[in-house]
């Protein structure tokens, strides 16, 4: 028996079971569910001494691998970390159950009552690299929002996501609700992440959470509908208008507060007219953090530091401390580069005018846009999502941080009395 027919057969059993435990958790009260995940959270706090020795063993193989630095820090869990992902656990309890929800309803002349309520999308595939926090936050997610999980993390993060999945396994059972709900792929082979692409008849969406090219190679294979981004390349607008200690600490905080995430700023861009008054000062911060600077010919200028910035800066995800940093004529010229350069993730723009703010707002055609924040709150925790799966660039179905309600779909329920149709 061959190595691939023992994964195709794994993997349809666990589409399978997936199914079958998705069709539990459509029914599940919201009491049950909330129930598993304060049980899974507890779990967490009681096994951190377990969960970060299987780190501590996945941190040593990944830096003998020379993974990035960014790489490492999404795969590093602290007695913080674990704190968060079940703090994340029990905020998810704490929200509004989306399942059942009735989103709109109205009456009809001939009487029929219609309405449009929430449910589960069924079982989701989430393909994620590094990060062990998500498999808590993705798998908390779909089970508050009555959906079947099907989690493949990074190798790089195996035995990490293992010990946090045996806690959420600990949640399920306490809460009699199937441990299939929430499952992990055990294999590392790379044949896995086909297979799940292929469960046509067992998955409803997947979920990438990753880099470029996995995101890539997931929406070109994937029979399954996909819901995910490509790239994070935000940018921060500093305006003629922009009040200079906001722009200072707020660019600081978008680009080097972690810089490994897709919310991390990549290009600034800063208007002519105060070019010469914002920017020095900006310049400095940025480089006493340890950030390399890459500009233009006028942002080269203030600074003999700054290294040419070359076409494919404007369209890269750094995900390390590097900033490209370009001079753009007004508001206008801020939105025509992002239109031209940017990948619609998040946007921001400091300014103390209100009609500017609301062009930029209104204009650029991002899954997020800010005015005078940091783009490091794209995030669903954030957003009081209490967590989120990833922040969805597409138009289709969801867009933005991808929680509760972005996992469900909706039907319609139609009450009449005998009505037929003429």
């Amino acid at each position: 028996m061959t190595t691939e027919h023992n994964i195709s057969t794994m993997m349809q059993a666990m589409g399978q079971a997936a199914k079958a435990a998705a069709q539990s958790l459509a029914l599940a009260t919201t009491d049950q569910k909330n129930a598993a995940l304060q049980a899974a959270a507890q779990a967490l706090r009681a096994q951190q001494e377990t969960i970060l020795k299987a780190n501590a063993r996945d941190m040593e193989i990944a830096e003998a691998r020379h993974l990035a630095p960014a790489l490492l820090d999404r795969l590093m869990l602290d007695p913080a970390r674990i704190e968060a992902m079940a703090g994340s656990l029990d905020a998810i309890a704490l929200l509004p159950d989306p399942v059942g929800d009735v989103m709109a309803a109205w009456d009809r002349p001939n009487g029929l009552n219609i309405s449009r309520v929430r449910v589960p999308l069924g079982v989701i595939g989430i393909i994620y690299e590094s990060r062990p926090n998500v498999t808590a936050d993705a798998g908390a997610l779909c089970l508050k929002s009555g959906n079947a999980a099907i989690l493949r993390g990074g190798s790089e993060s195996a035995r990490s996501s293992k010990a946090i999945h045996d806690c959420l396994k600990e949640g399920l059972r306490a809460a009699r609700l199937p441990e299939e709900a929430i499952q992990v792929i055990p294999t590392q082979d790379r044949a896995a992440v086909g297979e799940l692409l292929g469960l046509v008849q067992y998955v409803d969406i997947i979920v990438p959470r990753g880099g470029k090219s996995l995101i890539e190679r997931v929406q070109q294979d994937s029979r399954v509908p996909v819901m995910a981004h490509l790239d994070g390349i935000c940018h921060v607008y500093i305006d003629k208008d922009a009040d200079l200690e906001k722009a200072v600490a707020i660019t600081l905080n978008a680009k080097m507060r972690r810089t490994g995430i897709c919310g991390a700023t990549e290009t600034l861009l800063v208007d002519q007219d105060v070019l010469d008054s914002h920017l020095p000062a900006i310049i400095d911060a940025l480089k006493i953090a340890g950030c390399e600077l890459r500009g233009d010919k006028a942002v080269q200028a203030l600074d003999e530091s700054i290294l040419p910035a070359q076409e494919a800066d404007w369209t890269t995800e750094y995900l390390d401390a590097i900033l490209s940093i370009r001079t753009v004529d007004g508001v206008t010229g801020a939105i025509d580069h992002i239109a031209r350069y940017g990948s619609q993730h998040t946007d921001c723009i400091i300014t103390e005018n209100a009609v500017t703010a609301e062009i930029f707002l209104t204009q650029v055609d991002s899954a997020i846009v800010m005015h005078n924040s940091s783009t490091q709150f794209a995030d669903g925790g954030e957003f009081g999502m209490g967590a989120e799966i990833g922040i969805s660039t597409g138009k289709m179905h969801a867009r933005g941080p991808v929680g509760l309600e972005q996992l469900t779909s909706y039907k319609y329920q139609v009450r009449g009395d005998g009505q037929t149709r003429p």
